[in-house]
């Protein structure tokens, strides 16, 4: 049975995003001005970041499609961390943070992320235990909760995916590159006087 913190998870997170949207529509980059080219290095590493964490999610898919709470998964991206899905989800965070080109927003997410996500971890853990017990026990002992380790990795030689489930999680792992292009958009309807900033944050 899902716990109260996961079954609210994605309307909790859809809420974050608008209160997120709303300060970056109203916000604009100190840097855009006053240092363009630490701007332009702050853009980069958050499109590399924003990469990393699509990849890694499509990857994670790739494993779980169709298999959620049926079995446990343990090998590719679960071979190296328990949840990798959410260390991916954490990296594309971020990097939405850095292509806002400020250092305030990366270091939001990455509070807003830490201060909720261990619980819904916690709470999805003491499911999986539950439902598999001595298997999920001997799997927590061997693998880290969240970051990943390399060392560790196992992936097996042929693997059965439901390509209509994979293909409805490729379309949720592309958000975080769907909203970089909103904020280029809403960046040049900035440049263009459609939309006034409030405030200048660094």
């Amino acid at each position: 049975m899902l716990s109260y913190i996961e079954k609210y998870r994605i309307l909790i997170s859809r809420i974050a995003v608008v209160f997120v949207l709303f300060f970056i529509v109203t916000t604009k980059s100190h840097w855009e001005t006053d240092n363009e080219m630490f701007s332009v290095i702050l853009l980069f590493i958050g499109i590399v970041l924003v990469g990393i964490a699509s990849l890694g999610r499509m990857w994670c898919s790739l494993y779980i499609a169709g298999y959620k709470d049926q079995q446990l998964i343990t090998k590719g991206p679960y071979s190296i961390c328990r949840n990798p899905l959410y260390f991916f989800s954490m990296v594309g965070a971020i990097g939405i943070g850095f292509c806002t080109e400020t250092l305030i927003f990366p270091i939001l997410f990455i509070l807003l992320f830490s201060c909720y996500y261990p619980f819904v971890i916690k709470s999805e853990e003491k499911r999986l235990k539950s439902l598999f017990g001595v298997v999920f026990e001997k799997y927590t002992r061997n693998v880290p909760a969240f970051f990943p380790d390399i060392s560790i990795f196992e992936e097996p030689e042929t693997y059965k995916v439901n390509p209509g489930v994979y293909r409805i999680h490729i379309l949720s792992a592309l958000w975080f590159v769907w909203s970089v292009g909103i904020l280029e958009v809403i960046e040049g309807f900035r440049k263009t006087g459609l939309i006034d900033a409030l405030w200048t944050i660094y």
